[in-house]
């Protein structure tokens, strides 16, 4: 009788055939995943030794988020440079009991991350930074209630005047040398202001306030008002991480860690 379809038994290889394509398909897999493991060990290392030693330097509460960009990490760690590293750390606390205002968030993205010969150090090429001020922090800065204003560049301030009396003005946040944050062109937007109390907001606001609390190299850029608080922006080339104590306020202290496997 004719068969009008041929048997699918006739197209299949051997089944000692199939077995060695199999095994070799299998063999292949493991040479290219061994690698694929091995490196994704020595990066969660790295990343874990990095956040160990910047909240360490930065005395934060809990370890900060670091992400290690970039495959295979182990031919960055064996040139001795990190080509990409993102770093978000939380409540990072004033280095001083008089000065700089705490930051409730730094975000960093580093460039071409290395150590010092010495390992004291470790330096990024170059770095973007963004950092979230808290109106709470602020308040306690400054002493008046501090909000969102109307504008992106504006916050609201309530005052208390010597008189008793309530006030609520405006003023227009903007950045000065030396990563500082100065707070004028004061506008009453509820209750009388008396001369007195335009003096008494001169002496609130006259003093802008520093960032101390950031890498070493960082520089202000800007700064607007969110919900939650100001965010300052920062960028810089030769952005330092040092370990030594002396350089609390303005970098990064801890272990030198970062970048060790």
């Amino acid at each position: 009788m004719y068969e009008p379809y041929e048997s699918w038994d006739t197209h299949r290889p051997p089944r000692r055939n199939r077995r060695a394509v199999a095994i070799a398909v299998g063999a292949l897999l493991a040479l290219l995943l061994v690698p694929v493991g091995v490196d994704r060990f020595a990066t969660a290392r790295v990343e874990s030794r990095t956040a160990t030693a910047f909240q360490a330097g930065m005395h934060t509460p809990s370890a900060p988020e670091v992400h290690v960009r970039g495959f295979p990490v182990l031919t960055q760690l064996a040139a001795g440079t990190l080509r990409r590293v993102d770093i978000t750390a939380h409540d990072i606390p004033a280095s001083d009991t008089t000065g700089p205002l705490p930051v409730s968030e730094l975000s960093l993205r580093l460039k071409e991350l290395r150590k010092s010969d010495d390992e004291s150090e470790a330096l990024a090429r170059s770095a973007e930074a963004t950092a979230l001020l808290s109106y709470p922090d602020l308040s306690a800065a400054l002493g008046p209630e501090i909000s969102r204003g109307t504008r992106p560049d504006q916050v609201r301030a309530s005052v208390l005047l010597p008189t008793g009396d309530d006030v609520t003005v405006a003023a227009t946040v903007s950045v000065l040398s030396g990563n500082r944050i100065a707070f004028k062109d004061f506008q009453v937007t509820g209750g009388p202001l008396p001369e007195v109390g335009r003096v008494a907001l001169g002496k609130v606001f006259e003093r802008p306030i520093q960032l101390r609390t950031i890498p070493q190299g960082l520089h202000l850029r800007s700064v607007t008002t969110t919900e939650s608080g100001l965010i300052a922006r920062l960028s810089g080339e030769s952005v330092t991480f040092r370990s030594d104590d002396s350089s609390r306020g303005n970098s990064v202290e801890g272990d030198s860690s970062y970048g060790n496997a």
